[in-house]
């Protein structure tokens, strides 16, 4: 008897690119498992009674979700909470480093946890994204570095992606990816 093919739809909200690029690698990934996955941004999200599992991510920015992703997901309550949800965010907070940063790496903010639980997905999880000095103020570099935070550019933790996505993968009963994704 051969298994279904889960059909997951990868909709992803992005500000600078980030959160865009773990999208991909993760919708790859699945595909490359024998998911039939679609790509999209939230804003072009495909109607979701189509799919089985649901995979959401979105840049932070002030400690919330970006206002599209929120929208969409208080828009789309009902049909989430009717799939298979797994939501993901990309700021600075899983980057911070040194007693402060470590803290405040952990933390879930307020915004993001009061959506995330009025949604239930199956599991949330906050990746460190792009922090580029060059885009940000003199004050929010000096926020930055007194939260933990000292290193900029692509602070993305591939290892750490990969390894979500293949704890999705096993939750759908999906095999070992045929095919090694490359990171960015």
């Amino acid at each position: 008897m051969e298994s279904p093919i889960h059909r997951i739809a990868v909709i992803y909200a992005t500000a600078q690119g980030s959160t865009r690029d773990i999208a991909e690698f993760i919708a790859d990934d699945l595909a490359g498992r024998g998911a039939q996955v679609e790509l999209s941004d939230i804003e072009h999200a495909p109607e979701l009674s189509r799919f089985d599992t649901v995979v959401l991510g979105s840049a932070v920015h002030d400690m919330a979700l970006l206002p599209v992703a929120t929208t969409y997901l208080h828009t789309n309550h009902t049909a989430l909470a009717a799939t298979d949800l797994w939501l993901f965010s990309v700021g600075l907070g899983p980057a911070l480093r040194g007693p402060v940063g470590r803290v405040l790496a952990r933390r879930v903010p307020k915004k993001i946890a009061a959506l995330r639980d009025s949604v239930a997905p199956h599991e949330y999880h906050a990746f460190a994204g792009r922090f580029d000095r060059d885009r940000v103020s003199r004050p929010a570099r000096t926020l930055h570095r007194l939260m933990g935070g000292g290193r900029y550019g692509d602070l993305r933790d591939w290892r750490a992606i990969r390894g979500w996505s293949a704890r999705i993968a096993e939750s759908l009963g999906l095999p070992e990816a045929t095919t090694s994704i490359v990171q960015p």
